[in-house]
């Protein structure tokens, strides 16, 4: 990921919308992502690590 974050690409949250650049507010957005593809999966990537960190802490306990 070495693209300056301002030309990559976030999905919104809010919105459910991929945005190229930093077009909405910072609380609203998650990414940068290398591709629109890649923005357009964001929730189901975020659930999934998500999951696998919650695996990892229970492992460390």
């Amino acid at each position: 990921m070495s693209e300056d974050p301002s030309k990559q690409y976030w999905y919104n949250i809010k919105t459910g919308a991929v945005e190229k650049g930093y077009e909405s507010s910072v609380v609203d957005r998650v990414g940068p992502f290398e591709t629109h593809e890649e923005a357009e999966h964001a929730l189901e990537t975020l659930r999934a690590n998500s999951a696998k960190w919650a695996e990892d802490d229970a492992a460390e306990r």
